[in-house]
């Protein structure tokens, strides 16, 4: 072997593949009262009894939006070469459309010269959930206005930012934000109404659309792509009820983002249901030219039929719920190899696993009196999660990075403080953050040096 031969990664990942970290706005930022920000869906829906664990807000967070410093010298720390965020819609256009925030694109101008003078490259994604709440009292995604508030915020984004970030998503799991925000009541604004969801899905696409076409037109050269949650989905029990289920599942959850974006068809066994939603030339507008596919992955789904509920599935549950010796949930990494083969045969793009991880009750993650977080659970989770890519890739499956969620314990979502999928301990009394022994495992993966 040649002296300047360049070492091979334990995991055997190709040369110049990227190792990240991921966050999303509302999760960590915090601030939202301040510097001019606008309310969000999500400021509203968190307030309202009983929609998260303990009645938890975003109001406060991790407060990444006063120590966001700390947190990118985290991440430089951590040794990754990209940091996948979110911009705050309502921050940035507290109404969602016209008055611009100064103060609001100032954060961004701020946060993006510090990752890049750390040596990361910036991953912006345009929506992760925190739809502005004025547009919302104007029917949100139900209204079909939204294709263009969302270009026009685009425009604003990628005139004020696109000298400094080449990589950009347009949303974050769409499927968990309509399916649960419109046909069910788990996600903001929860409004349940089987028509509206079908309705703010099919919107949601021609924004993806109007948005690819506007960062085209301002930013040439820019990687554009979008992230799906990707999970397999199978029948509760083996009965031709449940197996439909199943069918129907599985193209809501997987399906009808990605599919119209990228083949330009919503999948047969829905198509349907949204034929009185579209207006001619709609497909060409939503299936625009993007340069890569974003997966989040966790695991996999049960389900079974229900005809009370408006879409005829309800989740159900693992038929054969073993735990895994060291982490203590059923866990099944082969389905991770699945999931990226079935993406990368469907779609014929470069895959990045945009999130991966595992959450942890909060009681169990704690700092001890030598100041360590011990998540033996959480490494072993992540050792089979990303040799199960490796997998994938020596299959054949193009995959050019993947990155971790999270980098901080944050706001949950339902879950509020009391899920911690952070790499880094978060007090979210002191905000104080620690980083926890996974967060040295990944720093030892990205260098090259564990796997």
């Amino acid at each position: 072997m040649s002296v300047s031969a360049k070492k091979t990664h334990p995991l055997g990942v190709p040369e110049g593949f990227l190792w990240g970290a991921s966050t999303s706005a509302y999760q960590i930022e915090g601030a939202t009262a301040e510097d001019g920000r606008g309310e969000s869906i999500w400021d509203v829906h968190s307030r309202l009894p009983g929609r998260t664990n303990n009645g938890h807000t975003g109001d406060v967070a991790c407060d990444h939006y006063h120590r966001w410093p700390e947190d990118v010298a985290l991440l430089k720390q951590l040794g990754v070469g990209a940091y996948r965020f979110s911009v705050s819609w309502p921050r940035v256009l507290p109404r969602g459309r016209g008055a611009v925030n100064d103060k609001g694109l100032d954060f961004y101008d701020r946060l993006l010269d510090g990752v890049l003078e750390a040596g990361m490259e910036p991953w912006l994604c345009l929506y992760h959930w925190d739809l502005p709440q004025k547009l919302s009292e104007l029917g949100g995604w139900t209204n079909r206005d939204v294709a263009g508030w969302f270009a026009d915020y685009t425009v604003l984004v990628a005139r004020r930012f696109g000298d400094r970030v080449r990589h950009f998503s347009t949303f974050n799991e769409p499927n968990v934000a309509t399916l649960f925000g419109y046909a069910m009541t788990w996600c903001a604004p929860a409004v349940q109404d089987r028509a509206a969801y079908f309705r703010a899905a099919h919107h949601l696409n021609l924004a993806h659309g109007a948005a690819v076409d506007v960062l085209r037109n301002w930013i040439p050269g820019a990687q554009i792509g979008s992230i799906y949650n990707v999970q397999p989905v199978h029948p509760e029990s083996d009965t031709p009820e449940n197996r439909k289920a199943a069918l129907v599942l599985d193209a809501h959850w997987n399906l009808v983002y990605a599919d119209p974006q990228i083949l330009g068809t919503y999948p047969a066994i829905v198509a349907n249901e949204f034929e009185p939603y579209i207006q001619a030339g709609d497909m060409a507008r939503i299936c625009r030219k993007v340069d890569w596919f974003g997966m989040n992955h966790y695991g996999p789904i049960w389900t079974r039929a229900d005809d009370t509920n408006q879409l005829g599935f309800a989740w159900g549950d693992n038929p054969n719920p073993v735990p895994h010796p060291h982490i203590g949930w059923p866990i099944y990494p082969d389905a991770f190899t699945d999931e990226l083969k079935r993406c990368a045969k469907r779609y014929k793009l470069p895959v990045y696993v945009t999130e991966n991880g595992m959450g942890r009750g909060a009681a169990e993650e704690v700092v001890d009196d030598q100041g360590r977080v011990a998540d033996p659970y959480r490494i072993a989770y992540l050792k089979l999660y990303t040799a199960a890519m490796a997998q994938a890739i020596r299959d054949g499956v193009d995959v050019r990075g993947y990155f971790i969620w999270s980098l901080l314990d944050n706001f949950e979502w339902g879950s509020g403080y009391g899920n911690r999928f952070g790499i880094v301990h978060v007090d979210f009394d002191t905000l104080k953050r620690t980083p926890k022994d996974s967060f040295a495992w990944y720093q030892a993966l990205v260098k090259g040096e564990g796997a």
